[in-house]
């Protein structure tokens, strides 16, 4: 069966610094109608940095959407059109002063496929040399190092609950058991 949905009609709702906003009248499978609601957004970028001392290196930051103080892995949105590696980096340097000798791509997340068009690039980024950071304007960080092993535990006990962050540290954990012979 074609599970595609043919879009009829758009209407562009708002158009924001980081957000698009639609609502789309699609054709379904069958041939019925219905309206999807649609966040656009240009992607982002999240790295799992991990200094010499095999700690992780975190900030934390108020997410107003949430009311809270969260503890989240290095990450930035991406500018529309702005290659993700150069700005996995970017971010990496402008919210913790590191620049990494390894950096590797571990892959893309579809963060809310159901209404968010989102694409976060994930990364691997070793053998750091940390400088000064230099968060954006509106950006106050705290930055945290953790060993790698507490933020597994940390992840597998619910205790860090951003998606980006847990993905990330699990996608690690399972890359270095592989790499270890562990399977996975």
């Amino acid at each position: 069966m074609d599970l595609t949905e043919k879009t009829l009609s758009s209407q562009l709702i708002y158009d924001g610094r980081i957000l698009r906003l639609r609502v789309d009248t699609v054709e379904l499978p069958n041939g019925e109608r219905a309206l999807r609601e649609v966040a656009d957004h240009p992607g982002g970028v999240a790295i799992v940095a991990i200094d010499g001392d095999g700690c992780v290196l975190t900030v934390k930051q108020y997410r107003y959407a949430f009311s809270r103080v969260m503890e989240e892995i290095p990450a930035g949105k991406l500018e529309r059109g702005e290659d993700p590696d150069e700005a996995a980096l970017r971010e990496l340097r402008e919210e913790t002063g590191a620049t990494p000798e390894r950096f590797e791509k571990l892959g893309e997340l579809i963060v809310s496929p159901g209404a968010y068009g989102e694409v976060l690039h994930l990364y691997l980024a070793e053998g750091l040399s940390v400088g000064a950071a230099h968060p954006d304007e509106d950006e106050f960080l705290d930055l945290v190092r953790t060993p790698f092993d507490e933020m597994v535990r940390r992840v597998m006990d619910g205790e860090l609950t951003d998606a980006k962050t847990v993905a990330g540290i699990l996608k690690v954990c399972v890359l270095r058991g592989r790499q270890n012979g562990q399977g996975g």
